[in-house]
């Protein structure tokens, strides 16, 4: 089965971010990982990142019309974008929310997420394994 994985703004610059926060995977690691745990799971992991909010809820829409579940880190849109709230909310297939670092340990405005109201759940800290997790979620989801 595919599973459509997003990822927002900044991601894709994960070789020079802060380490500490997001560990020392480089985007194209990541990719690995998530393609190769999606594959030890039994999925197909369609991996996409974007900076542009229209592109994401681009991407949410064609998973509402394609029924595919969604793992979505919406990085900084996760606190303030409610049309990408709104696009994923239209996925009547199984969405879950991941980010890798846990944004209620961070500055107090990380605290809030527009996203998680409407996901099935939300998995966060956890590094890259948060994804992993996240697709352990789906398959149980999907049953």
């Amino acid at each position: 089965m595919k599973v459509l994985v997003l990822n927002g703004p900044n991601l894709g610059r994960l070789d020079i971010r802060d380490s500490s926060m997001y560990g020392d995977l480089t985007y194209p690691q990541l990719v690995d990982f998530l393609r190769s745990a999606a594959e030890k799971h039994g999925f197909e992991a369609d991996v996409r990142q974007s900076n542009d909010e229209a592109e994401i809820i681009g991407w949410l829409h064609e998973a509402a019309d394609s029924k595919l579940p969604v793992i979505i880190n919406p990085a900084a849109f996760t606190h303030y974008s409610y049309a990408i709230r709104d696009a994923a909310e239209l996925v009547k297939s199984p969405l879950i929310e991941v980010h890798l670092s846990n944004p209620l340990a961070r500055e107090e405005f990380r605290h809030t997420s527009v996203i998680s109201g409407i996901a099935n759940g939300t998995i966060a800290g956890f590094g890259p394994h948060s994804y992993e997790l996240a697709l352990i979620a789906l398959k149980t989801l999907i049953g």
